[in-house]
């Protein structure tokens, strides 16, 4: 292999990269907990967005219920965001773990 077409291919897969982990950016995926009681919204900067609480979930006389559940669909849905990006990565660098490389 001669190193001028190396580099060719490490340039275009950098440009794939990049368009990928902007695409992923701008994805937001959604994950509940209690039968859809807590939702939480997380953008692919994983970063919670949005959270929806069912009225129904709201007791003030057991908010520890209600602490778990938002914990647990913020935990979802940052692990489904997580699962994404790394699949959507691993098509492009053919699931070499390149170090950086992850949003």
């Amino acid at each position: 292999m001669d190193i001028s077409n190396l580099m060719k291919q490490a340039q275009n897969m950098q440009a794939k990269m990049g368009s990928v982990q902007a695409a992923i950016k701008e994805k937001i995926i959604d994950a509940s907990a209690g039968d859809g009681l807590v939702t939480a919204y997380v953008s692919g900067e994983m970063e919670l967005v949005k959270i929806e609480i069912d009225e129904k979930v709201v007791d003030p006389d057991d908010p520890e219920m209600l602490e778990d559940l938002v914990q647990a669909a913020v935990n979802n849905a940052l692990k489904e965001m997580k699962k994404i990006s790394d699949d959507e990565m691993a098509k492009v660098t053919g699931g070499m773990n390149l170090p950086g490389m992850n949003l």
